[in-house]
């Protein structure tokens, strides 16, 4: 059965998680370390070490994202961190900084390493080189392979493969978001916020629901339409005499029905996206994804469709997984 890696933003996140079905939960601590760095969210040492028990005593794995980029001459916060990740007891770091992966294998070399989706590891080279450098044991895919592509990897390496499945898409070469940075200014990779929460505003305006993001209006949504995530890249602006979604649709990832296919390329590892989300929007994805793989292990037919309501715009899209343009 393939591994399903799921969000927990929340300790309440975790174990709703853990509750549905998880068999690993990845999650992050409350500073600037992670790539989910928003108010409310995250974990204090003494909440990771309660998440990593309870989901220990129910058979449940849990991963530590570490996955920002530490500012240069500022490596304390992130040595830190992954050395109470192994005094917690995390299962595994996952890591996108060079620099920290070299500091995990010689400073913690019995500490699990996985390469996040932040590194852009996208070649069967960087991935070998992650491997046999520093003893990467799993590499998070970026979200712009085919599935053909995931398969031709997966036969030049000797590394686990995690994918995403669903939930948020990001336009950009895995955060490396140089929209959000101009806009807020605040790097996604090094401070690991996208529209944080203190540049969004949003106002009732002739009928409609205007977004802003540091000030500029990003969207206008009519009256009970769902309204997208308030990010740069998924606004709607005008260019030209076309009025539009320029860079990204407000679409949510949905691969469910590729289960069949990420497994005959030799994935290891689903994961979803969704630190942000509410524990009950936790439990529901779990619950339903743990059913496929279930479902696909045993032969059966993998249940389609039903996840739709919880997608960004109540819209769905296999991604790059099945693009077509070259």
């Amino acid at each position: 059965m393939m591994e399903l890696v799921c969000p927990a933003g929340t300790p309440a996140s975790l174990r709703a998680a853990v509750d549905a079905g998880a068999h690993s939960i990845y999650c992050g601590f409350a500073d600037d370390t992670n790539a989910r760095n928003f108010p409310g969210l995250n974990f204090s040492r003494p909440e990771m070490a309660d998440g990593i028990a309870y989901a220990h005593a129910r058979g449940a794995k849990v991963l530590v994202a570490i996955n920002t980029f530490p500012r240069a001459g500022e490596t304390e916060l992130w040595h830190r961190a992954v050395s109470d990740a192994e005094a917690l007891g995390a299962d595994a770091v996952i890591l996108a900084d060079l620099g920290l992966i070299a500091h995990a294998a010689e400073r913690h070399p019995s500490l699990r390493r996985h390469l996040s989706v932040q590194a852009a590891a996208a070649n069967p080279d960087v991935i070998n080189f992650h491997a046999s450098a520093f003893g990467v044991k799993r590499v998070v895919l970026p979200r712009v392979l085919t599935v053909d592509e995931i398969a031709s990897i997966n036969r030049d390496i000797d590394v686990e493969t995690e994918v995403f499945v669903f939930g948020g898409l990001c336009v950009m070469a895995e955060g490396r978001c140089s929209l959000s940075s101009y806009i807020s200014g605040k790097s996604p990779n090094m401070n690991g916020v996208c529209s944080p929460a203190s540049h969004v505003a949003y106002a009732e305006e002739d009928g409609e629901l205007a977004a802003r993001l540091g000030g500029y209006t990003i969207h206008r949504t009519p009256a009970q339409a769902p309204a997208p995530y308030p990010t740069l890249c998924k606004g709607c602006f005008k260019v030209g005499t076309r009025t539009g979604y320029v860079f990204e649709d407000p679409a949510s990832l949905d691969a469910s029905e590729l289960l069949p296919a990420l497994a005959r390329a030799g994935v290891t590892a689903l994961k979803i996206e969704g630190r942000q989300r509410s524990r009950a929007y936790v439990a529901q994805v779990v619950r339903n994804f743990r059913q496929a793989v279930e479902a696909l292990a045993e032969g059966r037919d993998v249940p389609l469709g039903t996840l739709a309501r919880l997608t960004e715009g109540q819209a769905a899209t296999a991604g790059a997984y099945n693009k077509i343009w070259r």
